[in-house]
């Protein structure tokens, strides 16, 4: 289990370092939609490649975001009920709707978009509008976000599992409250009084 924590820790090391890039696309996006209209206001002219730039960069936040949403736990939860439930049974609904739900619908999402990717990387697809940019790195958004979601599902699942056996702490305490360095925190203090208590025996 403590191999499969340091994974964890390790896909959440690489979610948040993506989440925190990913925040400065919102502002490259603004910058771009604020000097797209100040151009074409005073030389009345414009340019689709900067309105399509602005598109890829909210479609890249919205995708290359996910798994960070998911690992501060700021995804939507039906707090007025899962706030009754006991932490153990929290930890079981989640691994169960990733297992039936989330990762099954993520291979899904991969498995179709994919090959949407790969057709319009070798047809070299351009938009139709004038001007316009290429295709294919927007479509890749796709699956590379849901790859970064599975790998974070992977992460969660391992969280919640070491949380029922006993292997580590309740990651659900702070869902909702960016509470990721607390939770690593704990999870570097349940190991170290798991290490001291062997080698006390």
């Amino acid at each position: 289990m403590n191999a499969l924590l340091k994974l964890s820790s390790l896909i959440d090391w690489l979610n948040e370092r993506v989440g925190r890039l990913v925040m400065w696309l919102v502002l490259a996006a603004v910058l771009i939609s604020a000097g797209n209209a100040v151009v074409r206001k005073v030389f009345g002219t414009s340019s689709n490649a900067f309105l399509e730039i602005q598109w890829y960069l909210f479609a890249a936040v919205f995708m290359l975001g996910a798994a960070y949403a998911f690992l501060h736990n700021a995804h939507v939860r039906i707090d007025a009920i899962s706030s009754r439930l006991s932490a153990k049974t929290r930890n079981i609904i989640d691994i169960v709707g990733i297992l039936l739900f989330l990762l099954p619908f993520c291979i899904l999402m991969i498995d179709l978009s994919w090959p949407l990717v790969t057709q319009a990387y070798v047809t070299g697809e351009m938009s139709q509008n004038a001007g316009g940019l290429i295709r294919w790195p927007v479509y890749a958004l796709l699956p590379l976000g849901i790859g970064l979601l599975v790998l974070q599902s992977a992460s969660e699942l391992i969280k919640r599992i070491a949380f029922l056996t006993g292997a580590g702490p309740d990651a659900l305490a702070h869902a909702g409250h960016g509470g990721t360095q607390q939770v690593a925190e704990e999870i570097a203090e349940f190991e170290a009084q798991e290490k001291k208590a062997q080698e006390s025996k």
